[in-house]
């Protein structure tokens, strides 16, 4: 694991969209890219795929947390300061539109709301190509100052 400690989170996470970091193992096995990156914000696109899928037919809303909660959370890391961590207490989701491994590919983007010294809180909404949004949803997540 590469040591990051003397890194912003907006440098790290600016390091694995440019590909001079790893991005995230999740990141591999449900094959999503980060693709923008700012201050406060993130993006995150995919491609859905069959595998994706719950026994109805549609894609499993563990896909879609999964989007979310990354998109979200690494926008509270933008925004962190040399040497801090975080990890998500608490995400909300909410469903609005169901899709299937053959609707293409989707984009997950996550925006701070308030960062503060041992908490955050965020938004992040999924969108099909067409831009519909397919789910929304908020975050907390727990900040651990620098050592």
């Amino acid at each position: 694991m590469t040591n990051t400690a003397d890194k912003t989170g907006l440098e790290i996470m600016t390091a694995i969209k440019n590909g001079t970091l790893p991005r995230a193992p999740i990141a591999n096995v449900l094959d999503f890219d980060l693709t923008e990156v700012s201050k406060g914000f993130c993006r995150f696109e995919g491609d859905l795929k069959p595998e994706y899928e719950n026994p109805m037919g549609t894609i499993h809303g563990g896909y879609t947390a999964t989007l979310l909660d990354s998109a979200m959370a690494c926008a509270v890391m933008t925004a962190l300061p040399k040497g801090a961590g975080y990890t998500t207490l608490e995400i909300k989701i909410n469903y609005v539109k169901g899709f299937t491994g053959q609707d293409g590919r989707v984009a997950a983007e996550g925006k701070t709301l308030h960062v503060g010294r041992r908490t955050a809180t965020a938004e992040g909404y999924l969108y099909n190509e067409d831009g519909k949004m397919l789910a929304h949803g908020t975050t907390t997540c727990i900040v651990f100052p620098p050592a």
